[in-house]
């Protein structure tokens, strides 16, 4: 059964900082891509960052360049997106995905970014 599961979402103020981890199991977490997206109310889903399966890669998206950071442990089959300096725009549920020959989608944590 194929999981991922994603923690760390949470209220923090604006400038500050959360970790976001998501734990895979089912499938082979070391030969597949991994990215985080993320979906604020009333807008569509959009990529956050990406990173290759073998970690020697990433990719992320203008808004977050600098401040969001994406990594990954292929021994704890676990991706993370550490986020510093959060502004409020950055409110929104954030999904993991995986991609191999199939795509799956994690079921989503709450970050909001309040005083």
């Amino acid at each position: 059964q194929v999981q991922l599961v994603e923690s760390g979402g949470g209220l923090v103020q604006p400038g500050g900082s959360l970790r976001l981890s998501c734990v895979a199991s089912g499938f082979t977490f070391s030969n597949s891509a991994m990215s985080w997206y993320r979906q604020a109310p009333g807008k569509e889903r959009e990529l956050v960052a990406r990173i290759t399966s073998a970690g020697d890669s990433t990719n992320y998206a203008d808004s977050v360049k600098g401040r969001f950071t994406i990594s990954r442990d292929n021994a704890k089959s676990t991706v993370y997106l550490q986020m510093n300096s959060l502004k409020s725009e950055d409110t929104a549920v954030y999904y993991c995905r995986a991609v191999n020959r199939y795509i799956y989608w994690g079921q989503g944590t709450q970050v909001t970014v309040s005083s």
